[in-house]
C-alpha cells in the first residue's frame, strides 16, 4: 500500500502546509534525494568520505520521529519517522566534508517529512544526512531553508 501525505501526516501528528497535496502518493525512492537545506545520500555513495566508527551509539527512531534538522532560524523540522523497530541512527560519524548531521538505516521505509516540502519515502538501506550547500562565486555557504 503507498502512504499519501494525509495519511503520514495523520499517522505521525505532523501536519503540513495547506498548498501541498494531501492525497499525493508518497514516492519511495533508494537512491540520492534533497529536502530543502538537507540531503540524504545512500552510504554507499560517499562511504571514501563518510565513515562510521565501531564504537558509534545507535539508537531506533522513536515513534514521535527524529528532528533531523531544523530549518534556518528555528525553523520548521526535517523529521525521520519509521515503524517501531525498523530503524536506527547514530549521529558519531566521521565526514571529510563536515556536512553530516546523522547516519540511519533501515529494515522497511522511513520517512522524512516536512511541513513546507511534504514527504518522501526512504527504502530499506542506510543513508548519511547531510546538510546541503551552495556555490556563489568563490562563496559556499550552506543552504538555509
Amino acid at each position: 500500500m503507498t502512504d499519501t501525505l494525509a495519511s503520514l501526516s495523520r499517522r505521525t501528528g505532523m501536519s503540513v502546509l495547506d498548498h501541498l497535496e494531501q492525497s499525493a502518493s508518497i514516492p519511495v525512492i533508494d537512491g540520492l534525494q534533497a529536502q530543502g537545506d538537507l540531503i540524504v545520500i545512500p552510504l554507499s555513495f560517499v562511504e571514501s568520505t563518510v565513515t562510521i566508527p565501531e564504537d558509534a551509539t545507535w539508537r531506533d527512531v522513536r515513534p514521535q520521529g527524529l528532528v533531523l534538522l531544523r530549518g534556518g532560524a528555528g525553523g520548521n523540522p526535517h523529521t525521520l519517522f519509521a515503524d517501531p523497530g525498523t530503524c536506527r541512527w547514530t549521529a558519531k560519524m566521521w565526514d571529510r566534508q563536515s556536512l553530516a548531521v546523522a547516519v540511519f538505516e533501515t529494515s522497511a521505509v522511513a520517512y522524512l517529512l516536512h511541513p513546507e516540502h511534504g514527504a518522501s519515502g526512504c527504502a530499506p538501506g542506510t543513508y548519511v544526512v547531510r546538510r546541503q550547500r551552495e556555490h556563489g562565486g568563490r562563496r559556499i555557504r550552506l543552504v538555509k531553508d
